[in-house]
C-alpha cells in the first residue's frame, strides 16, 4: 500500500470512527461526514488521473456536488433541532415524539 493509499484510507477510518464513537452533538456528527466525503473526493480524483480516464472524469465533481447537498441538509436539520430543542445534543432528541 502507497502512503498515498494509506493517507486517504486513514482519514476515512478516522471520520468513520468519529462518527461511531463520538455521538455527542450533531455538529461533530456532521463534520465526520464531510471529512469521510473529502477523503472520499480526493481518492476518486486521484483514481481518475492515475488511470488517465476521461469516462470518469465528472465522477469526482459529481460526489462534490451530492457532498453539497448532503452539507446543506444536515446544517438545516442542525438549524430545525437546535431552535425546536434549544441544543445540538444528539442524547436531547427523541425521535418518536413529532
Amino acid at each position: 500500500m502507497t502512503p498515498v493509499h494509506f493517507s486517504f484510507t486513514s482519514a476515512f477510518m478516522l471520520g468513520l470512527m468519529g462518527l461511531a464513537f463520538h455521538r455527542t452533538h450533531m455538529l461533530s456528527a456532521l463534520l465526520c461526514l464531510e471529512g469521510m466525503m473529502l477523503s472520499l473526493f480526493i481518492a476518486l480524483a486521484l483514481w481518475t488521473l492515475h488511470f488517465e480516464s476521461t469516462s470518469f472524469s465528472t465522477a469526482p465533481m459529481l460526489l462534490l456536488a451530492f457532498s453539497a447537498c448532503e452539507a446543506s441538509t444536515g446544517l438545516a436539520l442542525l438549524v430545525a433541532t437546535a431552535r425546536t430543542h434549544g441544543t445540538d445534543r444528539l442524547q436531547n432528541l427523541n425521535l418518536l415524539q413529532c
